[in-house]
């Protein structure tokens, strides 16, 4: 399967956060994935969160890299920000009115697999999201089966599964920040 890896340098204005997410949809675009899909919104959702958080959390440039599978494939889109601060990311839970401390836990519930890795004297903070191409995609790429002949579908939607996550946190005696890289998540 073909992967297309792309990236944008990101300045530390907040400002880049916006410019970041049109970076993003284009790149979606080229390979097929629709503005009107699911897997579009989670993952502009995704890239505004982990740039916001590069952005604020660090006095840096970051860069943002995407690795996108070739048009109408299946397979995980991963999402990744690089940026020079060696403090760890750390997943809170804000209470209430808390303007801050919902970016991570977010990327944690939305994300098929999340985590980061120390890289030179910074870190890479990474997520993926499973790309399941959806009904007129499978009828246009040839329709992909399972048991019995039918076709291969999502259980549900992708809001209902990040919402359950979101509700179960992460496994027990597990902590997202330590998933190494590739790893999933139960």
């Amino acid at each position: 399967m073909q992967v297309l890896q792309v990236q944008l340098e990101i300045g530390a204005d907040p400002e880049e956060v916006g410019r970041a997410r049109r970076w993003a949809r284009s790149r979606l675009a080229a390979c097929g994935v629709g503005a009107d899909e699911q897997l579009a919104e989670t993952l502009l959702l995704l890239v505004s969160e982990l740039v916001t958080n590069a952005v604020v959390h660090t006095d840096g440039p970051a860069v943002l890299r995407m690795l996108l599978p070739g048009r109408l494939a299946p397979g995980a889109v991963r999402v990744e920000v690089a940026d020079m601060s060696s403090v760890p990311p750390r997943q809170r839970r804000a209470d209430g009115d808390d303007t801050h401390g919902r970016g991570l836990e977010l990327v944690s519930g939305l994300a098929d697999r999340w985590g980061w890795q120390r890289e030179g004297a910074g870190k890479r903070i990474w997520c993926e999201l499973d790309r399941v191409p959806d009904a007129r995609e499978r009828a246009s790429a040839g329709a992909v089966t399972g048991k019995a002949g039918r076709p291969v579908t999502a259980a549900g939607s992708e809001k209902a599964a990040a919402a359950a996550r979101l509700a179960d946190g992460p496994p027990k005696g597990v902590r997202p920040d330590r998933v190494p890289q590739g790893a999933a998540r139960a």
